[in-house]
């Protein structure tokens, strides 16, 4: 049961994220990526905080026992990774579209294995390598990138997946030894604020007027991805190791490009639906496959 309860909040989380590029992408006529990104991520860090306080202010001095110091770095590592990773993303949407974003955004899927076995030196199931093969064969396939050149905004998104990828195993690492996963939301979500406004004011402009033109857009993006979604996301790690989890927040491609289909009037035409397809199998696999050996 934990485990299905997991899943679904993989699959709640990714579909959160996949319809957020519509927004992230819409949500800067008027405002700056950084201006945007810190009062998205402050919004989700005002809705989160009061259910910490709520929910888990008993659970402080139990969980904290074990070591604060280990809880604050990674911490740190979580929150810095979700920002760097948010913020080249959310650049990168001022130079290429939400398909394209969506699909090198996703590059996460093989670099989290690649980085577990580099430096953790932790045998992965075989059955993630073609599955990881799969999801970026349906991610390309999502896109007109093969009609396009390469764009600074495609580079800017492969390196953001690369910070993408180094949240997913900094979160995996903290819930196998913390139960606080909405005061670790509440962490990072601030972390991303407080730096994304940093350097909003050396190279933005806080305008009221302008951010209250974007309102709906930072209100789902902050309150819904910037907030609950990754509150979610932790949730589904604690019984889904990073690699496969990666492949599952894969998914977002798909959600992206059905949710650009439907609010932006995008067209999906043969390789579209192909590509969700190649995505789905590949989260499937990731998921059945580890189970024959068992039943056997």
């Amino acid at each position: 049961m934990s485990k299905t309860i997991s899943l679904l909040s993989a699959l709640l989380c990714t579909f959160i994220w996949g319809t957020t590029f519509i927004a992230q992408d819409t949500g800067m006529d008027d405002i700056g990526p950084f201006t945007f990104n810190s009062v998205r991520f402050f919004v989700g860090f005002m809705a989160i905080i009061p259910l910490a306080i709520l929910f888990e202010i008993k659970k402080f001095k139990s969980e904290f026992k074990l070591d604060f110091k280990t809880f604050v770095i990674l911490s740190f590592f979580i929150g810095l990774s979700l920002f760097l990773g948010s913020a080249l993303q959310q650049v990168a949407l001022l130079y290429t579209d939400v398909a394209n974003a969506a699909f090198f955004t996703i590059f996460y899927v093989p670099m989290v294995p690649i980085i577990i076995f580099l430096f953790k030196k932790k045998t992965i199931h075989w059955s993630v390598w073609p599955s990881v093969a799969l999801c970026l064969i349906g991610g390309y396939l999502l896109t007109n990138f093969y009609d396009a050149t390469v764009k600074l905004g495609d580079s800017l998104v492969i390196l953001g997946a690369l910070f993408w990828s180094t949240h997913i195993i900094f979160t995996g690492i903290i819930v196998t030894k913390y139960n606080l996963p909405l005061t670790l939301g509440a962490v990072q979500t601030f972390i991303v604020a407080l730096f994304s406004f940093i350097v909003g004011l050396f190279y933005e402009e806080f305008i009221i007027e302008n951010i209250l033109n974007e309102i709906d857009s930072i209100l789902y993006a902050g309150i819904l991805s910037g907030g609950f979604a990754f509150v979610l996301q932790i949730y589904a790690q604690k019984n889904i190791t990073p690699a496969p989890a990666a492949i599952i927040f894969s998914l977002e491609g798909v959600f992206a490009t059905i949710a650009a289909w439907f609010l932006l009037n995008q067209v999906l035409d043969v390789n579209n639906l192909l590509g969700c397809f190649f995505i789905l199998c590949g989260v499937l696999l990731s998921q059945l496959l580890p189970l024959v050996k068992k039943i056997n």
